[in-house]
């Protein structure tokens, strides 16, 4: 049966336990914390060394984890096996043929005192099989699917609140262009975050400079603040900090982020309906951060963003070694940056076709 996370999670604190969980999906972050929860409570700790085993599918056979699996408990009501990096596991789906594969025959009367969990991490299961349909009804089953980048704002401001704080709009727009989308790394980081403040403190971006490092002044966000208002002389000190830490800024994760931005500055010019909201949701972004974007399109025209596509496209290229054999990547950032406040000057017929 598919569940929740928050579900699994509920019944796992009230100890209804279940005898096959299979946890699978692109997304690691849930996965980790659901097999964690399983191996740090279900057993205490003097059970756990008789009663509980790990193993990892690029070292193990199914038919190995099966024969531990059909073994009762020793002075303990269960015993727990855990299946990590079950992905890497051979013979999981295909062990003894496709009408006699071993672990769904073991789901069809699985030991009961035995509390069986698969990590099938990185991927999707193929649910058209009828090992995915099998696993499915038959375990506790949650597919974890990755977060689109226009999720991890509401992402990051939830898990903020569940922890008992509060964040600012500016400061979590930063925190949700540099972290990106994998979810250990953002926990991870807010953690860091986390460690000097007692709830309910507002995370601020004074906070995310001095405990993660990001500039407050000179950052992507800014950057394309900067580019959105045509502040030139802002953008050129932020793109001259960049060019001197390219290690902390490297220029093709610049490039990404000022795709993305002047990707839904076009998105922007395409709708009908401008009313906040609907903005907000076709964007991906919070609805406080519209005005930023009504602004910006009054200043960059379909056309001028057609050039500047060309542009980043250009120097994308060019940053991998493209038709650009000598120039760093220092060099780079400050070419780029003024091509890009002059981009309006360029001929059409001077853009490269790339």
């Amino acid at each position: 049966m598919a569940l929740s996370y928050k579900d699994i999670l509920s019944d796992l604190e009230k100890k209804l336990y279940h005898p096959v969980y299979f946890f699978c999906g692109e997304e690691h972050y849930y996965i980790d914390l659901l097999s964690q929860f399983i191996e740090k409570n279900v057993l205490d700790e003097g059970e756990r060394e008789f009663n509980q085993m790990i193993f990892y599918g690029r070292e193990n056979s199914i038919a190995t984890v099966l024969d531990a699996a059909y073994r009762f408990p020793m002075m303990s009501n269960h015993q727990v096996i855990i299946v990590k990096e079950a992905q890497e596991m051979r013979d999981l789906l295909t062990g003894g043929g496709e009408d006699k594969n071993m672990l769904l025959t073991y789901l069809e009367k699985p030991q009961k005192s035995t509390i069986l969990v698969f990590c099938y991490k990185y991927k999707k299961l193929d649910m058209r099989t009828s090992a995915g349909k099998k696993l499915s009804k038959n375990t506790v089953f949650f597919d974890s699917a990755k977060l689109y980048d226009r999720q991890i704002p509401a992402w990051i401001e939830g898990y903020i609140k569940e922890k008992g704080y509060i964040i600012g709009h500016k400061a979590l727009a930063l925190l949700a262009e540099y972290l990106g989308s994998d979810l250990s790394k953002i926990s991870n980081e807010l953690g860091k975050l986390m460690i000097n403040l007692k709830p309910p403190a507002e995370i601020t971006v004074a906070d995310i400079e001095s405990n993660i490092g990001i500039s407050k002044d000179y950052n992507i966000f800014e950057l394309q603040t900067a580019l959105g208002s045509k502040d030139m002389g802002k953008a050129l000190k932020i793109v001259e900090y960049f060019a001197s830490n390219t290690k902390d800024n490297p220029f093709v994760l610049s490039v990404v982020s000022l795709y993305n931005y002047f990707s839904k500055l076009f998105i922007y010019h395409s709708l009908k309906d401008k009313s906040r909201n609907n903005v907000a949701a076709k964007l991906g972004v919070s609805p406080f951060f519209v005005q930023d974007y009504e602004k910006a399109a009054r200043v960059y025209s379909q056309s001028t963003l057609h050039k500047i596509f060309h542009v980043l496209r250009e120097y994308d290229l060019k940053s991998k070694g493209v038709g650009n054999a000598t120039t760093d990547e220092e060099e780079i950032y400050k070419e780029f940056i003024l091509k890009l406040m002059y981009v309006d000057a360029i001929p059409q017929t001077e853009l490269k076709v790339v």
